[in-house]
């Protein structure tokens, strides 16, 4: 896969690139250093993936994700950052990326990689219990004025987890298809984009489930 790998810290980034790059999976088509470098260097190359720093000098990586989903809605990006900070897990969700993940997580980054690529969006454990708490309220949001059964509601419960379509076909004794139409229809009703707006739609409107 060709990825593009954006952090201030260059000895950072010279250890991804080369601990990425021995799986003989992974191409990085470039590295920089701040969200302008983002952007520009997105434009130039147009990644499958863009791994991206938060905090950055000369724009940060949040405000770089926006502008460039905003130029290309398919863009994949994936936050990578050293804050678990509950503000930037809700903005980089809410932005549409495809994930956030720890540094620290090294091991993670390749098979995150590869989940994007195949159409998952990927969270760390600790990245969605920040989330969770953050928008956790004491009142059951009415999903039934929207037309969404129980049994979406348990899916919409489980896409808000992390879990794949795989996942979720099995803990409900469904197919993968089956889960696929019913997100589908779930989407529609609720107008939302895809499963990261869903994600923080579940987590604004918290419920039991």
């Amino acid at each position: 896969m060709r990825i593009i790998l954006i952090d201030d810290d260059q000895l950072v980034t010279l250890s991804l690139k080369t601990i990425l790059e021995s799986t003989n999976s992974v191409q990085v088509l470039a590295t920089g250093t701040s969200g302008a470098e983002a952007i520009a260097l997105y434009q130039q190359w147009k990644p499958d993936v863009l791994l991206l720093d938060i905090q950055m000098p000369n724009g940060s990586g949040l405000d770089a994700g926006e502008q460039i989903l905003q130029q290309d809605p398919n863009a994949r990006i994936l936050f990578l950052t050293t804050f678990s900070d509950d503000a930037y897990i809700a903005k980089a969700l809410e932005l549409g990326a495809k994930g956030y993940l720890l540094k620290q997580d090294f091991a993670g980054i390749v098979p995150a990689l590869e989940a994007v690529m195949q159409g998952q969006h990927v969270f760390g454990e600790q990245v969605v219990s920040c989330f969770s708490k953050q928008f956790k309220k004491k009142s059951t949001f009415d999903y039934a004025k929207y037309d969404i059964t129980e049994k979406e509601q348990e899916i919409i419960a489980q896409v808000a987890k992390g879990y794949s379509n795989k996942e979720i076909a099995a803990a409900l004794c469904f197919s993968e298809g089956t889960i696929r139409n019913y997100l589908s229809s779930i989407l529609e009703k609720l107008q939302l984009r895809d499963r990261t707006q869903l994600a923080v739609y579940y987590y604004h409107h918290q419920m039991d489930v």
